[in-house]
């Protein structure tokens, strides 16, 4: 199937490793010009050559800097004034006791989780509505439905992601340009890697059980019983992201191997 993105210039935020890594490769693969960011200049340039030399045939370029700050996003936006897709992924979890997260810390969550993605979109929407054509997709996850009570201060800027993309999709009525959120389970990323590592260091299991029981033990409900992989996730949002799905508009878009019990 022809996603149509052949040429369409797309900004992944957080894209140097993990899921926005994977997002950014399923696009450049369906021929679209990404712009990989990262607050790095190392791993930028390292994913820009390996895009490159993964599709060969497009026009990839890194976006240095640190999205939650205006600075950067200043010095972002001047180097890439328009996009016709961005990819609001970067953010930041970490487990938490509820009792130990403190104002400052709900702050942080807010700026980084919420705060950063409104102002790219609220930047790059406009221009996306004048030319008729855009995509916006907000990469939240199924805390967002479903908090574990495990990171409170993160479920509540993945549901908030929800809300935004929501009211923003309203803003496109009419028009060729969607705004939607996809909503990641748990994901084998290189942080899950290392979570996985500190978890079973010392439990006797061989590493190549460590999955099965975590599923087991710690995501009882998932059905596909299995973390999922980075790239399942790209390719979807590459879907969202093509011209080929318009009828995809303010929805939240489960991709969370069964994790979340309910229907809707």
């Amino acid at each position: 199937m022809d996603l149509e993105l052949t040429g369409k210039r797309a900004l992944i935020t957080g894209s140097t490793k993990g899921i926005g890594a994977a997002i950014a490769a399923a696009l450049a693969d369906e021929g679209a010009d990404v712009i990989v960011n990262g607050r790095h200049s190392d791993a930028v340039a390292e994913m820009v050559a390996r895009i490159a030399r993964r599709a060969p045939g497009t026009h990839p370029a890194g976006a240095v800097g640190d999205v939650a700050i205006e600075q950067d996003r200043a010095a972002i936006f001047s180097a890439c004034p328009k996009v016709d897709i961005l990819v609001n992924n970067m953010g930041i979890f970490e487990p938490m006791d509820y009792w130990d997260i403190t104002d400052e810390i709900w702050e942080r969550f807010f700026r980084v989780n919420v705060l950063a993605g409104d102002a790219l979109a609220r930047h790059y929407l406009p221009a996306m509505l004048e030319r008729d054509f855009g995509r916006i997709v907000f990469i939240a996850s199924e805390e967002a439905v479903m908090p574990s009570g495990q990171m409170p201060q993160y479920s509540m800027t993945k549901t908030m992601n929800l809300s935004l993309a929501k009211s923003l999709s309203k803003l496109t009525r009419g028009t060729s340009v969607t705004v939607n959120t996809v909503m990641p389970g748990s994901t084998l990323t290189e942080g899950v890697r290392e979570m996985l590592e500190q978890m079973y260091a010392t439990s006797g299991l061989p590493a190549d059980q460590w999955e099965a029981d975590f599923m087991k033990n710690h995501r009882p409900l998932s059905q596909i019983q299995r973390l999922i992989r980075p790239e399942e996730i790209g390719r979807l949002v590459a879907f969202v992201a093509s011209p080929t799905t318009t009828a995809f508009s303010g929805a939240a878009i489960r991709a969370d191997g069964g994790l979340v019990p309910t229907i809707f």
